[in-house]
């Protein structure tokens, strides 16, 4: 069994203004997707000052998108008895699925604005994403939020507030989610390949992901197991990701080929 690093969440206190950790890590996915988005701007004929407009267009469909789909996944009950509680962000959580929708539909308004093909630009931004995804599970880590189920594994941890070792759940999705994702799209991403293909890769990889992770992740406590006594809302929502990333991918199949163009410097 490992010992759980007490970190404080609070990264900086000055007087009344503290920045935690988890706020820091969304600095860092943004700040990421911005530096490698605007070394590969010239891929999808954007400039880097575009790439900040991007930024912007995606940062509101997270924050926004996150929230609205953690209140309607996992806490309608609440939201029906006291609809202003949609609003009090650090009560609650970040929905990823609502977040993706909301990225979604960001990148939607961006594309038109900018004149680009939908999936062009989703193949763009979609190796990007993984940054963020695994700075966000470190802050959860941090947080000592997300905790595994009960393990005897050599490398359970007992989390604060807890008793028993537990998997360390979040670990395991920055790993995958994080890492493992940011390298199989950013290396698919450097090769010609076909419109959509990205964007489909990253939704079943992360579908999988995800998915494999819910076995040894605490679900919901709000929740629990919403089928079969085993399957959770987090996986019940990759189900359909799943689907429209094979979708994805078996219609790119049909579409132009897109050459990976030698990245610009910032």
């Amino acid at each position: 069994m490992l010992e759980y690093p007490q970190i404080d969440p609070i990264a900086v206190a000055l007087g009344p203004l503290k920045v935690h950790w988890y706020g820091l890590m969304y600095v860092v996915g943004f700040v990421g997707a911005w530096w490698l988005g605007r070394r590969r701007a010239a891929r999808v004929g954007l400039t880097a000052d575009d790439i900040g407009d991007l930024l912007f267009y995606g940062a509101l469909g997270v924050v926004l998108g996150g929230r609205l789909g953690y209140v309607l996944f996992y806490g309608f009950e609440r939201l029906a008895s006291d609809p202003l509680w949609i609003f009090q962000v650090w009560d609650g959580g970040m929905s990823f699925h609502g977040g993706l929708l909301g990225v979604l539909i960001a990148a939607a308004l961006f594309a038109r604005k900018h004149r680009l093909a939908f999936f062009q630009l989703t193949d763009f931004i979609a190796p990007l994403v993984p940054i963020g995804l695994g700075a966000g599970r470190i802050g959860n880590f941090i947080n000592a939020e997300l905790p595994g189920r009960v393990s005897d594994v050599p490398w359970a941890m007992v989390f604060p507030g807890g008793t028993q070792p537990r998997h360390p759940s979040s670990l395991y999705e920055f790993a995958l989610e994080g890492v493992v994702l940011f390298t199989v799209l950013w290396l698919v991403s450097h090769q010609p390949r076909r419109r959509g293909m990205i964007s489909g890769l990253f939704l079943l990889l992360y579908a999988l992901f995800r998915f494999g992770v819910e076995f040894v992740r605490q679900p919901d406590p709000q929740l629990g197991f919403i089928a079969f006594g085993w399957l959770t809302m987090g996986q019940l929502l990759t189900v359909p990701m799943a689907l429209a990333g094979i979708a994805l991918m078996l219609w790119s199949r049909r579409q132009p080929v897109d050459g990976a163009a030698t990245p610009q410097p910032a």
